[in-house]
């Protein structure tokens, strides 16, 4: 599993002991020493979970997680409350307003790397390495391997982010903005029709095995992954 987590701790040496044990689990660690720090590194791109101390200077960390859960681009985004404060009210207190999960402090890292490895499967399965699985079309994030019915198939980079988002969210539609957020970033300024193209490309490396009938169009809506039987919306 490796995702990208932002760290928001004021104190040095906790941030640096979380920031060592992330990185030795395999996690891409960006670091903030305070709430606008956080904000302003939000800004610029999503990470896949936010560790967020209680107790920042300024601006505490309830309130950057009421924040981040009243506004759509990061309301989806895991959290994780890290405090000295043990008592049950705080707890709840963090957990109304929207946090994942709560650790107190002290912990140990292997509690740590398990409560956020947990989150991650619940929230943002995305973002781990565990395969998935569907219609007999498997992906595997730790090898980069897609087989459908043991045949290897072979992808593009672009076409396998495409895919591996699309199998972790069956049946819903996504418009090409979403895609372009999801899976290219939302930092990334490319043209809406550039989703056409890898999703053409991604249904050609899918024709061998007949997955790409999957891949579905909907009109004027966009793209979904479907099981399901029956004629698709549209054309694309």
């Amino acid at each position: 599993m490796s995702a990208t987590i932002l760290i928001v701790e004021d104190e040095p040496a906790i941030q640096e002991l979380l920031s060592a044990t992330l990185s030795r689990a395999g996690h891409h660690v960006i670091r903030a020493d305070d709430g606008e720090h956080a904000l302003r590194l939000l800004n610029e791109a999503l990470p896949d979970l936010v560790l967020l101390d209680w107790m920042l200077p300024g601006r505490p960390g309830i309130d950057i997680a009421r924040r981040l859960r009243a506004e759509e681009r990061t309301r989806a985004i895991p959290i994780i409350m890290l405090t000295a404060r043990g008592e049950e009210q705080d707890k709840v207190s963090g957990l109304e307003v929207g946090a994942d999960d709560y650790i107190t402090k002290p912990f140990s890292p292997r509690e740590l790397v398990a409560r956020i490895k947990a989150v991650l499967r619940r929230r943002a399965p995305q973002a781990t390495d565990d395969p998935v699985e569907l219609a007999g079309l498997r992906l595997d994030p730790a090898t980069h391997r897609v087989t459908a019915e043991d045949r290897a198939l072979s992808l593009g980079p672009t076409e396998f982010r495409l895919l591996r988002f699309l199998m972790h969210n069956p049946e819903r539609v996504h418009s090409r903005a979403q895609l372009l957020d999801r899976v290219w970033g939302d930092h990334v300024f490319v043209e809406e029709r550039t989703v056409d193209v890898h999703i053409r490309r991604l249904r050609s490396a899918l024709e061998a095995s007949g997955h790409d009938r999957l891949i579905q169009t909907v009109r004027g809506a966009g793209y979904r992954l479907s099981v399901q039987t029956g004629p698709q919306s549209g054309v694309g």
